[in-house]
């Protein structure tokens, strides 16, 4: 006679598929637990419950589909991942005890605490979407505390709705078998690693995981990974200062383009997310980290954008002194000990206050090292377009908001040190620019102050019709000579200069000098020669001035025209309009700012105000 073979009831496969969906979450795989799997002779109809001692029992002759069954064993694992047996968390009060010494006791109502437990559970796998739940909608739960133990002194006072239920056992049984008997993790040989631990290095691996397909690096292969990814990964794990712009820049280690590209060590491209180290710098682990924090500190303060017309490898130099006297104090990593920009007597002093030194020993620092080498900054742009955020986020904004949320966490968990001129530089990026159009206009208001109106009954405003005999006083402004509120605008009328540029620009000043109610100004065009338009009332430059020459670029002629011009006030400011291709040795002798389009930089250290403006 054949032996007859045990057929799978559909219960039971649906309960094994409830378990396959388990293992494929990286969240709920990593969970510490064993899984036994009973029927109805040692269960009834309960249909799973968590034991003290981490084994989960499951009935396999109740029935469930397999995402409900998926949400049941998700529910009893995490009463070990949240630690609910564990003696640490549960409610306690402290009993003066014969001796003087306080000893802490567990105290608690067991079915007020398996509830408490059992909604904190329902409203986490709520937030995650993971299976089918089988309980009570949360309701009122939704929003009652938000930890066990808030819950749980809740019910103390109001006691459990009727007709609510959110375990997996039955509905008026407990799923948490063992509440009298505590567990201290800590103090049991038993557990190599207790089960809170675990849930903590399941949860970090997953975020990883999530913010690094967010990033769009896909998902990684730990076996793959090199060490600049693994370095990377770190901050992301470990740094939340950084973890951020970890997430959102990718780290790759290519011998060829770095050596195509002249890259010795590292550099950034922002515009594109990329970071590129070079494998044959032979750098340990903890020299990565600090190379990798300090490519991450250039995006993430926008050195790129805060150029502002500098020379741009002087610039990078200047802000390499910064980061990497920053990076010292902070203990991230260990300093490559070549190739690195650190001076101790810098400490305390921004990046454009170095800046403004180096120029001054422009020869001593022409030809340091930075991490891409001699004579060249390691922030580099190639004008590709950054893909990392996705889409409807600039790239700028994400830089700023990675790193002031990455402070902001790091300072409320206290995960170490962050130098105060690093803090300073993170809050002001959260503060919006200064439009530059608004810092025109400031300048405007420091030459010339609003007009102040005087009563005078010289000439009367209005008469009543039952008092006409009566004047009334009207305010008029004050008596000032004609050309004395005036102010000189220099126009670099060459061929590298845009007309929309040029009207753009004058339009704005027009509009300002209407607004301060200058009456005219004195406008000269210059290329190779200067052309004189005379004084020019707000309108008329609007809209309605010819630009003469396009030739060369010699501003000098301009200038000296207005310096020397008899009916021209001597403390007139000059406003100079120009795209910075200019001659080297240019002086202006009297107040004046010069008004640059974005990008444009002036071959010398300005003495009066700088303006970039946008042509939007």
């Amino acid at each position: 006679m054949a032996r007859r073979e045990n057929k799978i009831q559909p219960n039971e496969e649906a309960l094994r598929s409830g378990i396959e969906l388990i293992k494929a979450s990286a969240l709920f795989n990593g969970l510490y637990g064993t899984l036994c799997i009973r029927g109805k002779e040692q269960m009834g109809k309960m249909a799973a419950i968590a034991d003290r001692d981490l084994a989960v029992y499951l009935n396999k002759d109740v029935s469930y589909t397999p995402k409900e069954w998926a949400y049941i064993i998700a529910h009893c694992l995490l009463h070990f991942a949240f630690g609910h047996f564990s003696a640490d968390h549960m409610p306690a009060i402290e009993v003066l005890q014969a001796d003087g010494s306080m000893q802490r006791q567990v105290r608690f109502d067991q079915s007020l605490w398996n509830f408490a437990c059992d909604v904190y559970i329902a409203r986490f796998l709520a937030d995650v979407k993971f299976g089918t739940p089988i309980g009570s909608d949360l309701g009122i739960f939704a929003t009652v505390g938000d930890n066990e133990l808030k819950i749980y002194q809740w019910l103390l006072q109001n006691g459990i709705p009727a007709g609510v239920y959110y375990g997996t056992a039955k509905e008026g049984y407990p799923d948490m078998q063992g509440l009298d008997r505590p567990v201290v993790y800590q103090n049991n040989y038993r557990w190599e690693k207790n089960p809170i631990e675990r849930f903590a290095e399941a949860l970090k691996e997953t975020v990883s995981q999530t913010v690094s397909m967010a990033g769009g690096h896909g998902a990684r292969d730990r076996k793959k990974m090199t060490r600049s990814e693994k370095a990377a990964e770190w901050f992301m794990n470990h740094y939340p200062l950084l973890g951020g712009l970890a997430a959102g820049f990718q780290v790759i280690e290519d011998s060829m383009y770095c050596t195509k590209n002249e890259i010795s060590i590292a550099a950034v491209d922002v515009s594109v997310g990329e970071i590129y180290v070079n494998p044959a710098a032979k750098m340990t682990d903890e020299e990565l980290r600090f190379v990798l924090a300090h490519e991450y500190l250039h995006a993430g303060l926008q050195h790129y954008e805060r150029c502002m017309g500098r020379d741009r490898y002087l610039w990078n130099v200047a802000c390499d002194y910064v980061i990497n006297g920053w990076l010292n104090e902070m203990f991230i990593g260990k300093m490559p000990e070549d190739t690195l920009l650190y001076d101790p007597e810098l400490k305390g002093q921004s990046a454009e206050e170095i800046y403004d030194r180096i120029v001054r020993e422009i020869r001593k620092y022409r030809k340091l090292s930075t991490f891409c080498g001699y004579g060249k900054g390691d922030v580099i742009d190639s004008g590709g377009t950054w893909q990392g955020g996705g889409k409807g986020v600039r790239l700028d904004e994400f830089c700023r908001n990675a790193l002031q949320q990455g402070l902001e966490y790091h300072m409320q968990k206290g995960r170490g040190l962050v130098p105060s001129g690093l803090i300073e530089e993170i809050r002001a990026l959260a503060m919006p620019p200064i439009p530059w159009d608004v810092e025109l206009g400031r300048w405007f208001d420091m030459h010339f102050l609003p007009l102040e109106a005087r009563r005078t009954y010289a000439r009367p405003s209005r008469r009543q019709g039952s008092t006409p005999d009566i004047p009334r006083p009207r305010y008029v402004a004050a008596d000032i000579p004609e050309y004395s509120r005036t102010f000189g605008v220099v126009v670099d009328t060459s061929g590298s200069m845009s007309a929309k540029n040029i009207g753009y620009a004058l339009g704005a000043i027009a509009s300002y000098a209407d607004a301060k109610e200058v009456p005219y100004a004195r406008v000269i065009f210059c290329d190779a020669k200067a052309y004189d338009a005379g004084y020019i009332a707000p309108q008329d430059i609007a809209g309605r001035v010819e630009v003469q020459g396009r030739g060369g670029t010699i501003l000098q002629p301009g200038v000296d025209l207005l310096l020397h011009a008899k009916d021209f006030p001597k403390d007139a400011p000059l406003l100079i309009i120009t795209d910075g291709m200019i001659e080297p040795d240019l002086s202006v002798k009297r107040e004046h700012a010069f008004l640059l389009t974005r990008g444009a930089r002036l071959p010398f250290k300005a003495k009066g105000k700088v303006f970039y403006f946008e042509n939007k």
